[in-house]
């Protein structure tokens, strides 16, 4: 029997079709996921809710650049340091949060800032993607992978939202 299309099977029942069982996982806040070096069996204290995925932009160039160029380079960077670290179970778990996933954008003022976060962030073993534009060759802004905001917050407190 071949199965309904998505048009049929809500004009049958109604209803959204509901995804296919172990094809998909629950986008509720409330799943639990193994965090790394726990037994697959595991699950952690730490909810998915607690993810979020800070990207940060230099403000000099969301001054003298348009906003949509701007905001392109936080969404390419975003998608770089997901892909980069999809593999990672926090990441995993942010992104089967659908609409719930949580992102910060800060700001650092120059390239200068910029260049010395992401050094400090690979001292300290913090998976991060700086996205540089090209032709020009600029670094434009990085993106860390969704991490517990706990554990990368404190080599972002002095950056502020952007504005």
């Amino acid at each position: 029997m071949k199965p309904e299309g998505r048009a049929d099977h809500r004009a049958a029942t109604g209803s959204r079709p509901q995804p296919e069982v172990g094809r998909h996982r629950s986008r509720s806040p409330h799943n639990k996921m193994a965090a790394p070096g726990t037994a697959a069996g595991a699950v952690t204290t730490t909810a998915a809710a607690a993810l979020v995925q800070y990207v940060v932009l230099r403000g000099d160039l969301a001054r003298s650049w348009s906003l949509g160029a701007v905001v392109a380079q936080g969404c390419h960077a975003a998608l770089a340091a997901a892909h980069a670290h999809w593999q990672h179970p926090d990441t995993r778990a942010y992104l089967c949060m659908g609409g719930a996933m949580r992102t910060v954008v800060l700001e650092a003022p120059d390239e200068a800032a910029l260049t010395t976060l992401a050094q400090t962030l690979k001292e300290h073993s913090i998976d991060h993607e700086v996205w540089t534009e090209q032709p020009e060759n600029i670094p434009s802004c990085l993106a860390l992978r969704p991490y517990p905001k706990d554990q990368v917050h404190p080599h972002l407190k002095k950056f502020k939202l952007l504005k």
